[in-house]
């Protein structure tokens, strides 16, 4: 796409204010730059540009900026007043828009527009343009580097490399270029230069060991919000225990979802809803996916999403799958999903358009991001969110079997450097009957609190001292356990 050519389109529509909301001010003005200079022939108009540091200043050749203008609203009373066309481009004049005065002066040159052809670009991160002058004003979307920009980059900075360091040449492992060159993906140009940068200069090399360093750079610089939460290196948890029937239809879709060419014929795979009992392993599940599909994984937190003031829970969600999308490919993993969309009080319309943002999200989204939800209260969920075609297929993680129970002893004994020939492993397994796997977690964290106390080892007898101790969930809470099991029997699939 050829965004110099759509820019100029625009500007030639004679729209009298132009509004672009880009964090890449640099390329921008270099841009518009090119743009004055080719037009040149036609009829030249020059090009200004204001901040409220310097005033105004010629950019199109080299003239001192004028710091009587550099207040907002005497700045737009010289641009009023003058009787030559032009292209002023303002930087950051965002909080100056709510200003009565400001705007109309804004609508006093937007009217007289077609007698002195006085063009205004607003430039910023975030651009809410008054309604008084929504008639009078195009958007403009800056495109962020195609594959072929990004490559031209990362030649520059590797030629930038040689040059300062003579007689070095940058080593590139040509699997792992390919691999930068798609993480850079969704980047400014000031950005993806800088995370060029970071990993030639690190080591003279782009090799394999770059690319979480990229991963984890690219998430802090989208990520501006706090709610999403990022994991890079998943391959371990591909390893849990457990989830047997839940790996095996997720092995089944992997080539699709990696897009490769011997499942070219296959629907991308969209997600899954992991419902089931409270600590019975499906954030583990979430994590597994991950590990599985060999992708990152990011988190999002509901409770960080909502926000007291009107629309910025709706902007938060709506930035978080932006992120999400620019991240692609990965796993987005959308915890306890129904604090978020079942209904909040007083909330409910805030919800609603929550509801209907994520919705409409992941029915139009063609990235390749891999929705894990999970939720422990499947009577909480809106029917919109679980009709057929939402999700590929609704999971159900129930408590662990007597086997998975043993496994999941011996994964939290071998994780607290506990050899597990000291343990009668199948005597606690069954004497943990309807305990969840965070339940048994906690029998082991506190049978080691009782050993310490008493100055001994581990040993099978505190465990089950602390297992008869334990009343676990199925046993608090077994009526509303039993429902769920019961509403889940012919609904969903059992992940083992």
């Amino acid at each position: 796409m050829d965004r110099q050519r759509d820019l100029e389109l625009i500007l030639r529509s004679r729209m009298p204010i132009v509004a672009i909301e880009t964090r890449d001010e640099s390329r921008m003005l270099d841009l518009l730059k090119t743009i004055t200079i080719a037009r040149a022939r036609e009829g030249y108009l020059p090009l200004f540009r204001w901040t409220v540091t310097d005033g105004l200043q010629r950019l199109d050749i080299q003239l001192e900026p004028q710091l009587h203008n550099s207040e907002p609203t005497e700045a737009l009373r010289h641009i009023r007043a003058v009787t030559k066309p032009g292209i002023y481009v303002l930087l950051d004049f965002h909080p100056y828009l709510n200003d009565p005065v400001n705007v109309r002066l804004l609508k006093d040159i937007c009217l007289r527009f077609k007698d002195i052809s006085r063009q205004l670009i607003f430039i910023s991160h975030q651009l809410d343009i008054p309604k008084e002058l929504e008639n009078y004003c195009a958007r403009f979307d800056m495109a962020l580097p195609t594959e072929t920009e990004r490559k031209r980059i990362v030649k520059r900075v590797a030629d930038e490399y040689v040059a300062e360091n003579p007689g070095s040449r940058v080593e590139v492992d040509p699997k792992a270029y390919g691999l930068l060159i798609r993480n850079l993906a969704g980047l400014t140009a000031r950005n993806t230069e800088q995370l060029a940068r970071n990993a030639i200069y690190h080591d003279g090399a782009i090799s394999k060991s770059d690319l979480p360093g990229v991963m984890q750079a690219k998430y802090e610089l989208l990520n501006r919000g706090g709610v999403l939460q990022f994991e890079y290196d998943t391959a371990g948890f591909a390893d849990l225990g457990g989830l047997r029937k839940l790996k095996s239809w997720l092995k089944l879709r992997k080539p699709a979802f990696l897009a490769n060419a011997d499942a070219a014929h296959l629907d991308t795979p969209k997600g899954i809803l992991l419902i089931g009992v409270q600590g019975c392993g499906k954030s583990v599940a979430a994590k597994a996916t991950a590990g599985i599909f060999g992708m990152p994984l990011l988190r999002l937190d509901f409770a960080n999403l909502y926000n007291k003031y009107h629309g910025e829970t709706e902007r938060n969600l709506r930035e978080s799958l932006k992120t999400t999308d620019v991240m692609a490919p990965c796993v987005l993993w959308l915890d306890e999903i129904e604090k978020g969309l079942a209904g909040r009080g007083g909330e409910t319309g805030t919800t609603q358009r929550v509801l209907g943002t994520f919705l409409t999200w992941m029915a139009e989204k063609n990235s390749q991001v891999f929705v894990v939800a999970t939720a422990n209260d499947i009577t909480a969920l809106p029917p919109e969110l679980i009709r057929k075609g939402r999700f590929d297929e609704i999971f159900f993680v129930d408590l662990p079997k007597e086997e998975i129970r043993k496994s999941i002893f011996e994964i939290h004994l071998r994780n607290r450097s506990q050899s597990l020939e000291r343990f009668n492993l199948a005597k606690v397994a069954a004497a943990a009957d309807g305990f969840s796997g965070a339940e048994i977690e906690q029998a082991i964290v506190s049978a080691l609190y009782a050993a310490h106390a008493q100055k001994c080892e581990l040993s099978t007898e505190h465990l089950l001292t602390e297992i008869q101790r334990t009343r676990p969930l199925a046993v608090v809470m077994a009526e509303k356990i039993e429902l769920l099991r019961r509403w889940a029997d012919g609904r969903t699939v059992s992940c083992d």
